[in-house]
């Protein structure tokens, strides 16, 4: 497909290897991993940047947090702006659009910036807050190329600003007893993956279906919680991916947008993940861990509700707590204290993604295997 081979070559993608850029790596002191854990009692100070369905998920969540707070907003549109200012009490010196946003680098105010605009937009974006001098966070996918994504490293890492990526997961508490378990021994050799990610989606005019906003179609929406999914479930890093795409309605889903991927991962020892990523099946939010020992089974896996699920053993029965209010409580201890997360939600996990994604792409367009190296 034009736009997949566009980025592709962009990133310097090669058909049987791909190559993650080398860039010197920030390091964070380890703390205590869980429970939250505070140094102090400061807050993390936030503004976001993009005031949509998922940006005001986010905000409605920090209202319980008890470390990360709402201080800011950056969004294009004024009507957004007044009604934001007046439901979470935001003074105008801390209220910018999209052409004034540097200024943003006068106002200590404001310790960082989550990023929630389209995916097309995160590296724009991001660079400009760390630019400012602000710390990052980036709703994922973390960009649109594996390029993109290292610049974006980059960027953060010379100014001197941390960049943390969205994925609430690596904080919800029955995905970390089973990650903590795995890693525990609990489940003996791991053999398994299988990730189920999708669902319907409506409006045709949304970003979603842009392939420019949206560097693609379900793969990048839905389809990457299966590709982290499978990376911290198993433990280890994919060697090498397949893929087959299926589309039934090439005017809804255009060149450049996905519709149904199926995608194999091979793994170290012979470990094998199996999954799907769509946008016209419902009802797909399913992990499955197999080990010689035992299994884990996880429905729903990745929804902003309970996360449902047994093992071998029984139930996964921890309390729900809304993911994002954990996620940026969490965040705000790595930004404020160097705790470390005890999944990685670093600008390194992101580029991982980025590269795994545009592998699946480039193993849909040729039909062969791809290397990662």
């Amino acid at each position: 497909m034009k736009t997949r081979r566009s980025f592709l070559q962009k990133a310097g993608v090669s058909a049987l290897a791909l190559s993650l850029p080398t860039i010197p790596r920030v390091s964070f002191s380890k703390t205590q991993s869980n429970p939250i854990f505070y140094q102090n009692e400061k807050p993390l100070r936030v503004a976001i940047m993009g005031l949509g369905s998922y940006g005001t998920r986010v905000a409605k969540a920090m209202k319980d947090c008890k470390r990360a707070k709402l201080v800011g907003l950056v969004s294009g549109t004024p009507s957004k702006i007044e009604s934001w200012k007046r439901e979470y009490n935001i003074e105008d010196k801390n209220c910018y659009n999209y052409e004034n946003f540097d200024q943003i680098k006068d106002n200590p105010d404001i310790d960082a910036v989550y990023v929630i605009t389209p995916n097309g937009l995160h590296k724009e974006h991001s660079i400009r807050a760390a630019r400012a001098g602000k710390h990052v966070i980036c709703e994922k996918p973390m960009a649109t190329t594996a390029a993109d994504a290292a610049e974006m490293i980059r960027v953060c890492d010379e100014m001197g600003v941390k960049l943390l990526i969205g994925y609430r997961m690596h904080f919800e508490a029955n995905t970390l007893d089973v990650v903590r378990k795995r890693k525990a021994g609990d489940f003996g050799q791991i053999k398994f993956f299988q990730g189920l990610s999708g669902f319907i989606i409506g409006d045709p005019t949304q970003w979603r279906l842009d392939p420019v906003l949206s560097g693609g179609g379900a793969m990048m929406d839905i389809g990457i919680y299966s590709i982290n999914g499978a990376r911290y479930m198993i433990g280890s890093e994919p060697l090498w991916v397949t893929a087959q795409e299926v589309k039934t309605d090439p005017v809804k889903f255009k060149e450049g947008i996905d519709e149904t991927i199926t995608f194999q991962m091979g793994f170290p020892d012979e470990v094998v993940a199996s999954c799907l990523s769509t946008y016209s099946m419902n009802y797909l939010d399913k992990f499955y861990l197999n080990g010689i020992k035992g299994f884990a089974e996880m429905q729903p896996s990745t929804g902003y509700g309970p996360i449902e699920g047994r093992t071998h053993e029984g139930p996964l029965n921890h309390p729900h707590v809304t993911h994002q209010t954990t996620q940026m409580d969490e965040m705000a201890a790595m930004i404020l204290d160097g705790k470390e997360a005890e999944i990685p939600v670093d600008g390194w996990e992101g580029l991982k993604d980025m590269r795994i994604i545009e592998a699946i792409f480039e193993a849909v367009k040729t039909g062969e295997k791809v290397v990662l190296v």
